[in-house]
């Protein structure tokens, strides 16, 4: 799966659409969701809750294992995928659709990878 040349991308494997001046959409990579195996829980933050570049704000569990999420912006969740509670695997089928994670307000926009800087770190 290629990933979108119009989103943002982090070293930890996630990705940041931004959807208008101060806010986004989070979620994990293809490589990410490929790598983890059938994800079969995801612990998100509650809306409100107060974030931080690039410290952790939930978790995706797997078959394989347990996977820390990091936020690529500091800021506060406006929205949390509620649907992942009833089919967590939708982040395996549609990482960058409708399995994305949480929406975040945030002031400032960090540096960031873009789509060809991330396919060169994970050898795509």
């Amino acid at each position: 799966m290629a990933n979108p040349t119009n989103l943002k991308y982090t070293k930890e494997h996630e990705w940041v659409q931004i959807d208008s001046d101060n806010t986004a959409t989070v979620g994990i990579t293809a490589f990410a969701a490929n790598a983890l195996g059938e994800v079969v829980y995801v612990d998100l933050p509650k809306v409100g809750t107060k974030v931080e570049f690039m410290k952790i704000f939930g978790e995706v569990e797997s078959t394989k294992s347990v996977s820390e999420l990091y936020s690529p912006l500091a800021g506060e969740v406006i929205e949390v995928n509620d649907s992942l509670a009833g089919a967590p695997e939708t982040v395996n089928s549609e990482p960058f659709g409708a399995g994305w994670l949480i929406k975040v307000k945030f002031a400032e926009l960090p540096e960031l990878l873009t789509s060809t800087e991330y396919d060169e770190l994970v050898g795509e």
